[in-house]
């Protein structure tokens, strides 16, 4: 088992750089400009490594605008691998700006993201093929043996692969605290941001005010329950039958969805796919290309609908909608690769041998199967990697913690989110109905009530209604 970050992390010094940060002027995507400042700092990249190499991170702080700011306020962006810079660039910037009341905001870029990324992309020899009819054990497989020489590869490189885990990550927060010269943080975050967020609440006890979390991510979580991804699909069909045209063009998808799968496995539909050179190559689109498609659609509504026309149009008959989506949904390239941060981040935080042992039950009879994760049996490949049951042990802590929760995610589910949070002793949870698991710019309302939560009044039980996206139409509009 690995070193844990609290018996490494004296052996090393936290940080070598002092706190000198660059005046700028940050501009978002859509033409916004505010004054901010650029600022690093170091760490190990393994702790438990006394030769380990020194990573710089990477960060922009926007001043608070508040008469009394509380701790500084770091942005956790999801994943892994989501770039917390990027993030603030993005549909939410104006969140940014209205936190900045409560103190100084952190767009922080974690540990292999963003511009604190200096690990190569790894492009691995093995390849899916196009054109094959690959089982579900060889998919496994080959995502194995591409792993194997990733690891090789980034190790060749320099990079210490026992350095990309959630501890380590946490670890960094505090090294940032200590730079920014606070006593404490208060942690924002969505998807892996939440799990990261869990974590600091078990690892820097005492040095967290507060927490804002949505669509969270329990430290058990990372590879999801096959079974709860059937229940959300029972949500989804409530959802439709809400909405008269769609019910009677939708009335049951759950069973529609086994019978595509079921098509796909006794006869795979050979396309067409164009490419950016206006070549285009031949695809066999079979059952588990539709469970993948799925599994990366499902996380909001809009693409959700995109997801059920694709579904409606194969389960009578047309190919032409799979055509149309296909550049979308199937990559230029047949070769297995691999981000180190993305990757390597979830083996580390790893699944327990019970809950390993319910996916695999649940997964012979779910619509999705295990695809709506990483193959789990990549954590077999390098146990090292994997943290032990310690880490994966539910928080138990009095911070103070909001959580927002989206009623159409399809990617982290509201009862597994209230299981990640049970043991938060000042817990408030807020619910956004037909919404998904991207929910902070959904509504105004979301905005309002994290800035109720952080001016001390109680939001707990609060309900955001949102009106529901017309199912049948939506999705068109990602293709236009």
């Amino acid at each position: 088992m690995p070193t844990s970050i609290a018996q490494s992390s004296l052996a090393l010094p936290s940080s070598t750089s002092s706190p000198v940060e660059t005046p700028i002027t940050f501009n978002s995507n859509n033409g916004e400009t505010v004054e901010a400042f650029e600022g690093s700092f170091t760490v190990p990249e393994n702790r438990a490594n006394r030769q380990s190499r020194m990573l710089t991170l990477r960060y922009v702080r926007f001043p608070s605008t508040g008469s009394k700011p509380g701790s500084p306020i770091v942005y956790l962006a999801g994943g892994p691998g989501g770039s917390g810079i990027g993030t603030a660039k993005g549909r939410r910037f104006p969140l940014f700006m209205a936190m900045r009341e409560f103190g100084d905001v952190i767009a922080f870029d974690q540990r292999g993201t963003g511009a604190s990324n200096d690990a190569p992309k790894c492009v691995s020899s093995q390849k899916l093929g196009s054109t094959a009819i690959i089982s579900d054990a060889l998919y496994t497989k080959k995502h194995q043996d591409a792993l194997r020489e990733c690891l090789s590869f980034w190790k060749e490189k320099g990079i210490d692969v026992h350095g990309y885990n959630t501890p380590e990550n946490v670890a960094d927060l505090d090294v940032l605290r200590e730079h920014l010269g606070s006593n404490k943080l208060t942690l924002w975050g969505i998807s892996y941001g939440s799990h990261l967020a869990l974590a600091a609440a078990k690892q820097l006890e005492g040095r967290i005010e507060k927490i804002v979390i949505a669509s969270a991510e329990g430290l058990d979580q990372t590879i999801k329950l096959p079974a709860r991804t059937d229940d959300y699909f029972s949500r989804v069909q409530e959802a439709i039958d809400t909405q008269p045209k769609t019910k009677a063009a939708w009335p049951d998808i759950k069973s529609m969805m086994r019978r595509v799968h079921a098509k796909l496995e006794e006869n795979p539909i050979l396309i067409k796919v164009p490419q950016k050179d206006d070549t285009a190559r031949e695809y066999l689109w079979q059952r588990r290309d539709m469970q993948i498609a799925a599994s990366s659609t499902i996380s909001d509504p809009v693409p959700l609908s995109l997801l059920l026309q694709l579904y409606d149009t194969l389960d009578k008959g047309s190919t032409q909608l799979l055509e149309g989506v296909a550049p979308f949904i199937i990559g230029s390239s047949e070769e297995i690769s691999y981000r180190p941060m993305s990757v390597l981040m979830d083996i580390a935080s790893g699944t327990s041998a019970e809950r390993r042992t319910m996916i695999a039950k649940q997964a012979e009879s779910s619509l999705l199967a295990t695809y709506l994760n990483q193959p789990v049996e990549l954590e077999d490949v390098d146990p090292s990697l994997v943290l032990g049951e310690g880490f994966r042990q539910a928080p138990v802590s009095d911070v103070p913690l909001l959580l927002l929760s989206g009623t159409l995610d399809g990617r982290t589910y509201i009862e597994s989110q209230q299981e990640a949070v049970a043991g938060f002793s000042n817990l408030q949870s807020v619910t956004i109905r037909n919404v998904g698991h991207n929910l902070y710019m959904a509504s105004p309302d979301v905005t309002t009530t994290i800035q109720d939560f952080m001016r001390g009044q109680s939001v707990d039980d609060r309900v955001i209604d949102f009106p529901l996206t017309d199912l049948l139409t939506a999705g068109f509009s990602m293709m236009k």
